[in-house]
């Protein structure tokens, strides 16, 4: 019986942990960092946050006169052979909910516990777009020349390289015909997911972000809230 009660101490001091750890995480996601852009000049380049209503992309140009991608990827490896592609959005997470969940129907519970408690490898999904149209779930942000090359280095530097070349996931398991996978460095888990990685990628270019989030909402709260 006492075994019993200590298991069920620790059941509710786990869940009383994840309550108050999720509450402070939704706070900290409504707590803006460099919003006061004004010291910036030249910000005449675009990128653009994009979600799904879950998780947020990065969107960048495929190449321009700051930063080509050429160097690094071959929209040709994408299941519809991809050639005209003008911009390139970057998505990272759990490689096991990647390849294994097209859907959220197709969830298993392991991959959510691998995924939740870091067990699994990352991945970077990165998907070639011919154009970009700004809605509600697609917001142009700009920045200026040195902001978008410590942005997209900050990218580049979450591959993983292999005698300076990324690592193209051999799957079936794309989204749709101009997208691919690959292997990246870190750990997806409770305290870091998705859209933190993304909200990272605005912060490394000094960009307004969240202090912290866990969710797309929080980055786009931000970007669609009114000065």
């Amino acid at each position: 019986m006492k075994t019993l009660k200590k298991i069920v101490g620790y059941l509710l001091l786990a869940v009383g942990f994840l309550v108050i750890y999720l509450l402070l995480a939704t706070g900290a996601a409504y707590i803006p960092v460099n919003k006061d852009q004004s010291e910036y000049k030249d910000q005449n380049l675009s990128i653009y946050i994009l979600t799904n209503g879950v998780h947020t992309d990065i969107v960048v140009p495929y190449f321009n006169e700051a930063y080509d991608w050429r160097m690094y990827l071959d929209p040709s490896l994408t299941p519809g052979k991809q050639t005209s592609a003008q911009w390139v959005s970057f998505g990272w997470g759990d490689k096991g909910f990647y390849l294994q969940t097209p859907e959220w129907k197709d969830l298993k519970a392991s991959v959510a516990f691998n995924a939740a408690f870091g067990l699994s490898e990352s991945a970077m999904h990165v998907t070639y777009h011919d154009e970009m149209i700004a809605t509600d779930d697609c917001i142009e942000i700009k920045l200026n020349k040195e902001q978008y090359q410590r942005l997209c280095k900050y990218i580049l530097n979450r591959f993983d390289m292999e005698n300076n070349k990324l690592v193209l996931i051999e799957t079936d398991q794309n989204y749709g015909l101009n997208d691919v996978f690959y292997e990246a460095k870190g750990k997806y888990n409770l305290f870091y997911t998705c859209n933190t990685w993304a909200n990272n990628v605005l912060k490394s270019a000094n960009l307004k972000a969240c202090l912290f989030t866990l969710w797309d909402k929080g980055i786009f709260y931000h970007y669609k809230t009114r000065e």
